[in-house]
């Protein structure tokens, strides 16, 4: 009864032994394959981005669909000239206070 339980046991511990093993393998090649092909680390310095990308698409669709309005139907070149400038200028104060997820 107790050489079938060593037995037993002995199997068991070899068993253990071998599984630890091809896991211990299977982790360091995980390990070697993400090393190779670690991704970029592209950000904001922020845990996530300032603006979403549907934000961010919005904000140069209106500004481009206001650019071309303005330069379509106004013939006066200064008034073209001045209210593109003002986009520029007042655009980030605009995005700012339109956008911006803070709550008081």
């Amino acid at each position: 009864m107790a050489k079938v339980r060593a037995q037993k046991r002995a199997a068991r511990l070899a068993e253990g032994q071998a599984r630890r093993l091809r896991a211990e393998r299977r982790e360091n090649r995980r390990r070697r394959v993400r090393a190779l092909f670690r991704p970029r680390r592209r950000g904001t310095g922020r845990i996530s981005p300032r603006r979403s990308r549907a934000e961010r698409a919005g904000i140069v669709l209106v500004a481009v669909a206001l650019l071309f309005l303005t330069w379509f139907y106004l013939d006066s070149f200064p008034a073209q000239l001045a209210i593109t400038v003002l986009l520029l200028v007042a655009s980030p104060a605009l995005i700012v206070m339109t956008l911006d997820r803070r709550t008081r």
